[in-house]
């Protein structure tokens, strides 16, 4: 499934409105650097899509762009995509992860030299970024609860993708073990199903097609009701190895921790391969990554190991719980809850905090009474500290593993610099 590439062009090209666009907002992303206010990439991009609406089509018109989007993993799976890619020729990327429109735009505005655009993109944007930037492949990873303040129902995102994705000219690499998603490729006429697993599944009990009740004997599914079920996967994920449409096992070697992040590599291979890039080729390329955007980094902190973890929502809990080092490691865990990250903390309670039962447990971050109330509830010991360094402190001996949502993590990431 490989495609022509389309005509090389840069920024050279672009109409003098669509280079004044891109000159202001970088002047706007250097001013905010300036001021201390981050990387100013979403202002940067705001600024030139109010002079340009249509800058972020014109910015993608001379690139080979796959759309990366799930609720879990698609930062991390758009690096690997990136890295394997490079085997092909320049890629432009917004690697460190601001997947709304206007970092998007002020990502691909840096790639007037690339022939591919990697591009991560928040779960409610993937219509709308599809429609404006033609990609040539889409990526579909996981659906899951998340931010339901901001992001509302997991089926209502399911079918935004559905309606989206209806007649789109771009292959679909979908997840063939998550029922939403499945069911919001199927619109699509050019699906590439991945059996890339699914261990968090409270969001797909019911049938996205018919609301009935779906069965799940083992690794399949289906709904007894309307015959909705679990497509046959071109590419599975078996232990540490991908198989591939024919069959032939390719060993996935990483520095990512976990089972997740070998789902993420196998899909980032059935991405490769629909750009001509040959499965050993990626996955060898994929070893290069050892963190991404701070996730998974070790960093040295009060003389103290900190490994630097990211959980957002319960299914991404659930993951990063499987891979932390066993008891008696010490655990740090960290929850705010600001505009990035949604303001409902519902979700804690349906967190498998059981799992940490002997761990050393000490709490921290904007939310962490409410932490608290649910590690009490778990009949888990614990401690509340104030800050991180403090936590530190109160940790026993060995090496600590710090798990944190988004602006906690960011918070962390800040203060032992990272």
């Amino acid at each position: 499934m490989q495609g022509g590439s389309r005509t090389m062009s840069g920024n050279s090209e672009l109409s003098p409105r669509a280079k004044l666009a891109v000159t202001a907002g970088r002047a706007a992303a250097a001013v905010s650097r300036a001021a201390g206010r981050g990387s100013g990439s979403v202002i940067g991009g705001r600024v030139a899509l109010k002079l340009d609406p249509d800058l972020l089509g014109r910015l993608a018109q001379h690139l080979d762009v796959v759309l990366v989007s799930a609720t879990n993993g698609k930062t991390t799976t758009t690096r690997l995509i990136a890295e394997a890619l490079r085997a092909a020729g320049p890629v432009v990327s917004n690697a460190l992860g601001a997947n709304m429109p206007a970092g998007i735009t002020s990502a691909l505005a840096g790639g007037s030299d690339a022939r591919f655009g990697v591009i991560e993109v928040d779960e409610k944007y993937l219509a709308g970024v599809a429609r404006d930037v033609e990609p040539k492949a889409i990526a579909l990873l996981n659906l899951s609860r998340d931010q339901l303040d901001r992001a509302a129902e997991t089926r209502m995102l399911a079918e935004k993708w559905r309606e989206g994705l209806a007649g789109s000219k771009a292959i679909v690499i979908a997840n063939a073990d998550d029922p939403l998603v499945v069911w919001a490729a199927s619109s699509s006429p050019q699906v590439v199903w991945v059996a890339a697993g699914q261990e968090w599944k409270d969001d797909a009990w019911s049938c996205p097609a018919c609301g009935g009740v779906m069965q799940r004997p083992g690794d399949d599914w289906f709904c007894g009701e309307c015959g909705f079920r679990r497509p046959t996967p071109s590419w599975v994920l078996n232990g540490d190895y991908v198989l591939d449409p024919h069959g032939q096992a390719w060993p996935i070697r990483l520095q990512l921790p976990g089972r997740a992040n070998k789902a993420n590599a196998a899909s980032s291979a059935a991405v490769a391969a629909c750009f001509g890039v040959p499965p050993q080729v990626a996955l060898e390329r994929m070893y290069s990554v050892q963190a991404v955007a701070g996730r998974y980094d070790v960093v040295t902190f009060q003389n103290r190991e900190l490994r630097l973890l990211l959980a957002k929502n319960p299914a991404g809990w659930l993951e990063t719980f499987s891979l932390i080092d066993p008891p008696p490691t010490p655990v740090i865990l960290s929850v705010n809850a600001r505009g990035a990250d949604g303001t409902d903390t519902s979700w804690l309670w349906d967190v498998d905090y059981p799992r940490l039962a002997g761990h050393p447990i000490i709490v921290i971050g904007d939310r962490r009474l409410d932490l608290a109330v649910r590690l009490e509830v778990a009949g888990l010991d614990f401690r509340v500290c104030d800050t991180v360094d403090e936590a530190v402190t109160m940790c026993p001996p060995g090496r600590i593993e710090l798990i944190a949502n988004y602006t906690a993590f960011q918070d962390v990431r800040r203060r032992v610099g990272n």
